[in-house]
């Protein structure tokens, strides 16, 4: 029955499970905190949000620097735990200052920015992880399956400042932390964890687990700006982030005259929606375009429907059809597009997945946060234009988005046609 549901097959069972849990953990402790964030913006003007944006990009650059450092020095069965480990301790540090600073402004700020490094990071080396144990056959049937557990998490983490509002804002920094640290013990036994049966077909090289990558740190940097499959995948993330920064912005103006409490709950409650829809399309959707249409077509097949929806909002310009797109976005990411990329990197090596990959997710996307804010601002600040001009704006994006999806397709299709090993240096 799970088999025919979801193409799991028995033997995969037990991994997938445990993969769906710990992604179902990291993102529960991220959605905590999420909610708590985004409120937190309608407090400030557009130019200083873009500023933190400029901000946040800087900080990503440097975490995504130092985190080359240590995947060169620290084995890769120890570099996932510790990035977790590191990023708990970090939110227990910002609540015991909160203990004692009564003017907190600059620490809501400073909190806006780590939480938004936070929001990619953790994730990217998830992904890693998950392209490094799973086969690229693997990957496109179950994929879509394990994103879902990032959905359960994350509508678990919403509701919790929905059902606890006495709670607190800073206590909840506490409480993601104390979530996160339960990651530790589930990596440790997946590492472990052995789900290939003797007669299983799939042969792979064995997992390098003891040693570290080694070589320069800045390795990722490098690797990503000389081949032009990772540039192919940080444009189709890069034109993602214009999309989404549109939208985050409209939305954020359109709420500044709600109070920090009501925002709060709207967002929380997009989130809900943005899951419950996630879980539906990664069951029941994902492996089944991935497998019967190929990933063309599948990281095309979002882009094409946001282009129709902001050429929607673009005639009527209404609040109610731009949430309903911002969750049909976000849901559609999480679900398709998501997992889609996210199997692209099991045609590379594993250096690329634990080096460039970082690169790609968090400065290339903190990147076009920076751009694509700043370009809001021009248009809606300098130029005038409103919400319809920007939806048309947005909708050229999505054009463009989604051919370079349909171009990274082509050339998984023309790799699997040479079906070399999982672990080779696949795509230059």
């Amino acid at each position: 029955m799970i088999k025919a549901l979801s193409k799991i097959e028995p033997h995969e069972i037990k991994a997938t499970v445990i993969s769906f849990l710990l992604v179902m953990i990291l993102m529960a402790a991220y959605y905590i905190l999420r909610p708590v964030r985004d409120a937190m913006a309608s407090d400030w003007s557009d130019a200083e949000v873009s500023t933190l944006w400029t901000i946040n990009f800087f900080f990503s650059f440097a975490i995504v620097a130092f985190y080359g450092l240590a995947a060169s020095k620290i084995s890769i069965k120890k570099l996932v735990p510790s990035v977790y480990g590191f990023f708990a301790s970090t939110f227990i540090l910002f609540y015991l200052v909160t203990t004692v600073i009564d003017n907190t402004t600059y620490i809501d700020k400073g909190f806006y920015v780590w939480v938004s490094v936070f929001s990619l990071f953790p994730l990217s080396v998830f992904w890693s992880f998950m392209a490094d144990i799973y086969s690229r056959e693997q990957s496109k049937r179950l994929f879509g399956v394990i994103t879902t557990g990032a959905s359960v998490g994350a509508m678990i983490g919403p509701s919790i400042p929905l059902l606890f509002s006495d709670l607190g804002t800073y206590n909840l920094m506490l409480l993601a932390a104390v979530v996160l640290l339960f990651t530790l013990p589930v990596v440790i036994y997946l590492r472990r964890l052995d789900f290939t049966p003797e007669q299983d077909s799939f042969t792979s090289p064995p997992r390098n687990e003891l040693n570290a990558l080694g070589g320069n740190p800045l390795a990722g940097f490098k690797l990503f700006l000389t081949n032009p499959f990772l540039l192919g995948i940080g444009i189709f993330l890069f034109l993602y982030t214009g999309i989404g920064s549109f939208i985050y912005f409209e939305l954020k103006n359109l709420m500044a005259d709600f109070t920090r409490e009501q925002r709060t709950e709207i967002w929380a409650f997009m989130d809900l929606a943005t899951n419950s829809l996630t879980i539906i399309a990664g069951l029941f959707v994902t492996s089944r375009l991935a497998t019967k249409f190929g990933l063309g077509l599948t990281l095309a097949f979002l882009p094409i429907i946001v282009l129709g929806g902001l050429l929607s909002v673009a005639m009527l310009p209404l609040l109610s059809i731009v949430v309903g797109l911002q969750i049909f976005r976000r849901g559609g990411n999480y679900a398709i597009t998501k997992p889609a990329r996210e199997m692209l990197f099991t045609y590379v090596d594993q250096e690329t997945r634990f080096k460039a990959k970082q690169v790609i997710d968090v400065v290339v996307y903190r990147g076009g946060d920076v751009f694509w804010s700043w370009a809001f601002t021009l248009l809606t600040t300098v130029i005038g234009l409103g919400m319809a001009g920007v939806a048309l704006v947005g909708a050229g994006i999505a054009g463009v988005w989604a051919s370079v999806g349909i171009y990274l397709g082509k050339k998984a299709a023309q790799q699997d046609q040479q079906t070399p090993l999982k672990g080779e240096s696949q795509i230059g």
